[in-house]
């Protein structure tokens, strides 16, 4: 079995070119029948680890999705972290930002939707929108947007002081794949109300976005804070790594059942006591005829 996290992380401090990386990578298989067994199974770690995750309640899984459009970061959630129970489970989209978002520092509207112990985190999108759309749009100052990986790294070092493990992918596609993918959401009455008119508007700084994501990868990929470039133009590789990657963090953060908060002996005798007064069975009576 392959180890995705040794694969496909970046490396801190690692020099990273998008273009050297084959967004059609997957890992030498066939097909999604030919991985099905082997992602259920990632699925299955995956469900077991979070419901002790959520008993335990003393530690936190934060996983950010990082994308370009119709990259695939919906997929994920839908299919790589079907596993997922609800409770526990949180997922953030983060759009455009309010009025009332600009008027705070970027991170103060990313903070309340960080994973409270026991809790696992999806941020579709993220705080890097703040390295990226700005950064290619011009739409802060350079010496703003520059300071804020540092700002980032500190945040997601912060979460780390508390016990949350911060995991970040990078969905890669090919120019083509996008293309491919847009095609499909004309074709598919079902995936019309997934089509805007900046889908091909920001197809037009595709180089621009390249060069945004290869700082962001190279400047916030941390041992806190791994990234993970996933290649994603097979969609069934790219539900395999993530899912992957997750079910093996969780089991290296070692999530236990905590031990019981009452006398299970008493329980017991109570349980068996309720048992006997439901068959008439309980001291003192006369049992049924």
């Amino acid at each position: 079995m392959a180890d995705y996290r040794k694969t496909l992380i970046v490396k801190p401090g690692a020099a990273v070119r998008l273009h050297d990386l084959d967004p059609d990578e997957h890992g030498g298989r066939a097909n999604g029948a030919d991985v099905a067994e082997e992602l259920a199974e990632a699925q299955r770690r995956i469900g077991d680890l979070q419901l002790r995750l959520y008993a335990e309640r003393k530690q936190s899984l934060l996983v950010v999705l990082q994308g370009l459009d119709a990259s695939g970061k919906d997929g994920v959630c839908r299919h790589a972290m079907s596993a997922l129970d609800p409770e526990g489970t949180t997922v953030t989209a983060f759009k455009e930002p309010t009025k009332l978002d600009l008027a705070h520092d970027f991170l103060w509207r990313v903070h309340p939707h960080a994973p409270a112990v026991g809790e696992v985190a999806i941020f579709n999108r993220s705080h890097y929108e703040d390295v990226l759309v700005v950064r290619v749009h011009n739409l802060v100052p350079e010496k703003t947007w520059a300071r804020r990986y540092d700002l980032i790294n500190d945040f997601e070092r912060l979460l780390a002081s508390r016990r949350t493990k911060v995991i970040k992918f990078f969905l890669h596609i090919s120019k083509e794949e996008q293309l491919s993918r847009f095609r499909q959401r004309l074709e598919d009455p079902t995936r019309n109300w997934k089509i805007a008119e900046s889908d091909y508007l920001e197809r037009e700084y595709w180089d621009d976005y390249a060069a945004a994501y290869e700082a962001v990868l190279e400047k916030c990929s941390t041992a806190d804070a791994p990234w993970y470039v996933i290649p994603s133009n097979h969609k069934w590789f790219r539900d395999l790594a993530v899912s992957h990657i997750v079910a093996s963090t969780l089991e290296d953060m070692g999530p236990g059942y905590p031990a019981p908060t009452v006398d299970l002996g008493e329980i017991r005798r109570q349980y068996h006591r309720a048992v006997a007064e439901a068959r008439g069975e309980a001291p003192g009576k006369k049992g049924k005829r």
